[in-house]
């Protein structure tokens, strides 16, 4: 395997400069796709190199029930630095597992929670609920999920702001923007160099929302409005947790004062951001080709150092 098995591992550094760029440069609807590909992409080879590294550096403990053959010499040289690089990779492998687990667990129990505050109220794609304290949210379920504010924050809006609100809400719903974020939170976890991409991504979905809200009002304006108003009046609620966050407020005002994105399906290769995405599928080639080559390798090292 060599140092294979170990690019996989800072590959993910690739991707930082499209991490920022593409979220100036490119269409939110595509820059949330495209980060959210490389981002998977990246955290699953380099969890697959930190498990080809724990089988290695499992053989080595004593009374592993791994076939001592896994150990031999012939298996271990087949991994560079094998002693420091087997065993540290069995505590980060858990580590990453710990932390995936924490996730998943973390956005059902929110989801859990949100739905039970529901309980009672009709069943409709919107629930408003009687609250003094201003927010809104999207609650992704059955039926395409339904749209939560309170009573509260409505009061905060005028007619088309609401009206923005809403779409904003929906736009949520409709693009699944939950699922992303929390592939993202899953791969940063698996790769910590992956956190820039899920912040990014935070962003980009709240764009996304900001421009299909835009689209149904076709008033920018009035959706920068209603956007800085529920920021000024609402405060960080518990139920959101785990779902689509307000996200840098300044900047998504900024963007909808200005002209619309235009809508690109591949960046310019003589642009910044199209140099940047290229690199970034680069790295993500590279550390795809890089780990199939080290799982390919310890395999058939592991079948001819096992006995028949």
């Amino acid at each position: 395997m060599g140092v294979f098995v170990l690019l996989p591992l800072v590959l993910p550094l690739t991707a930082w400069p499209v991490a920022r760029l593409a979220e100036q440069r490119l269409h939110p609807r595509a820059a949330t796709w495209l980060l959210t590909v490389t981002a998977c992409a990246l955290a699953l080879c380099s969890t697959l190199c930190l498990t080809l590294l724990m089988v290695v550096g499992t053989a080595q403990l004593p009374g592993n029930p791994l076939p001592d053959a896994w150990s031999d010499d012939e298996v271990r040289e087949a991994v560079p630095y094998d002693e420091v690089a087997g065993q540290a990779a069995i505590p980060a492998l858990l580590a990453v597992l710990a932390g995936c687990s924490r996730v998943l667990w973390r956005h059902v129990r929110v989801r859990r929670r949100a739905e039970r505050s529901l309980a009672g109220l009709p069943r409709r794609t919107v629930a408003v609920l009687p609250d003094p304290e201003p927010y809104a949210y999207a609650l992704p379920g059955r039926n395409r999920g339904r749209v939560v504010v309170s009573t509260g924050m409505l009061a905060q809006l005028a007619a088309r702001e609401r009206r923005a609100l809403f779409a904003h809400e929906r736009a949520h719903l409709a693009g699944g923007h939950h699922r992303f974020l929390l592939l993202v939170q899953l791969a940063a976890r698996a790769n910590p160099f992956l956190r820039p991409l899920r912040t990014a991504v935070s962003y980009t979905v709240e764009r996304w929302a900001d421009e299909e809200a835009a689209g149904v009002v076709r008033s920018r304006q009035t959706v920068a409005r209603a956007i800085g108003k529920a920021a000024l009046v609402s405060h960080p609620h518990p139920v959101l947790a785990g779902f689509a966050a307000p996200g840098p407020v300044p900047r998504r005002v900024a963007a909808l004062l200005g002209p619309a994105p235009a809508v690109h399906v591949w960046p310019s290769l003589f642009t910044a951001v199209g140099v940047a995405a290229w690199t970034a599928a680069a790295g993500t080639m590279i550390s795809a080709l890089s780990s199939a080559n080290s799982a390919v390798t310890l395999f058939l090292v592991l079948k001819a150092a096992t006995p028949l």
